[in-house]
């Protein structure tokens, strides 16, 4: 098929990512699905990417909400294995950006994987339970988490397709593909099922 597989491409960036840098080495990224959207505006701001969990707090399968259980819709694998998270990059706005922020989007969505990777989200102390008290901060971490994949040297030709903006890789590759994957929705689910 011809154009540039962007799924493949990206799952092999944060597969190395999280056998280099010690603080994302508990992410297993066979349970995680990456995939693609089309973003709505070519603008630099919005949006460049996002990571979806597919479990409630602790890893739970099942929520209360106002009274009612819910759960989330399955994502699985080609084997039938439920992922746990659903990573997704906005093209072409991802792909615009410098180097530096490509890695630092990546390394800001594994951050949020969290360190039980049970399918719930890295939680801070607080309101904010999804970044911590300082979005900066945690925009600074990830910076930092990017910058030291890095710096433990992974092979050049894994990322050298990073430094190109999305018209440059299209024309260089004739297209971009990859992998799509519908946004996960709640769904009722009876005592019975829950678990």
């Amino acid at each position: 098929m011809p154009g540039f597989d962007f799924t493949a491409a990206v799952r092999c960036v944060c597969e190395d990512m999280t056998g280099r840098v010690a603080e994302l080495s508990h992410i297993d990224m066979h349970r995680v699905a990456v995939g693609f959207c089309q973003a709505r505006k070519r603008a630099p701001h919005g949006l460049q990417a996002s990571l979806t969990p597919l479990r409630f707090e602790g890893g739970a399968k099942a929520k209360r909400v106002r009274g009612r259980w819910f759960t989330t819709q399955k994502l699985v694998d080609g084997s039938g294995r439920d992922y746990l998270y659903l990573l997704q990059f906005y093209l072409p706005r991802f792909l615009d950006h410098p180097l530096e922020e490509k890695l630092t989007t990546i390394t800001h969505e594994l951050w949020h994987i969290g360190p039980a990777m049970d399918g719930d989200l890295r939680r801070h102390a607080g309101r904010c339970y999804a970044h911590g008290a300082s979005q900066r901060a945690f925009d600074e971490h990830a910076a930092w988490l990017g910058r030291q994949w890095l710096k433990r040297d992974p092979p050049a030709g894994l990322y050298e397709w990073l430094t190109l903006d999305f018209g440059a890789l299209a024309a260089e590759h004739g297209g971009v593909r990859g992998q799509r994957f519908p946004a996960p929705k709640l769904a009722p689910v009876d005592a019975a099922r829950r678990g």
